[in-house]
């Protein structure tokens, strides 16, 4: 690959990590800014997590901090990381009970989280410490 090749590619992933990063800070935003934290909270103790409230406002907070550490190139990787799990348990508790697809065919399915958690795995290799890949 010659280095325009190389440079168009980091650019491609540079809208990926941007993009991501904003519509997962618009989640944690409007869940804050609409008083969705406590209701989350509720229905995280609902399911049986310890601390549900507790744990809202820690997945809220992620989603409004994470972000920005991915946009400033600041621990990428473990801010995806961060989000792949939490993305994660959101797919399995909430997502994959509804089937595949978000609408049309379905109802609140898992291909939006797939979607996102394949663009964070992409972003988190790109920023993975070059010294742990070469061994």
């Amino acid at each position: 690959m010659n280095d325009s090749n190389g440079v168009r590619a980091d650019l491609a992933l540079d809208v990926i990590r941007i993009g991501v990063a904003a519509l997962i800070f618009v989640h944690g935003a409007a869940r804050l800014g609409y008083g969705g934290v406590e209701p989350f909270g509720g229905w995280l103790d609902a399911q049986g997590f310890p601390f549900g409230r507790a744990q809202a406002w820690a997945v809220t907070m992620y989603e409004l901090v994470a972000p920005m550490l991915i946009v400033a190139r600041r621990f990428v990787t473990l801010a995806c990381l961060g989000h792949i799990f939490i993305l994660s348990i959101g797919l399995v508790l909430v997502h994959a009970p509804n089937g595949w697809f978000v609408v049309g065919l379905g109802r609140n399915g898992v291909e939006y989280s797939v979607l996102l958690i394949l663009c964070l795995i992409a972003v988190a290799w790109r920023h993975w410490p070059a010294s742990l890949l070469r061994g």
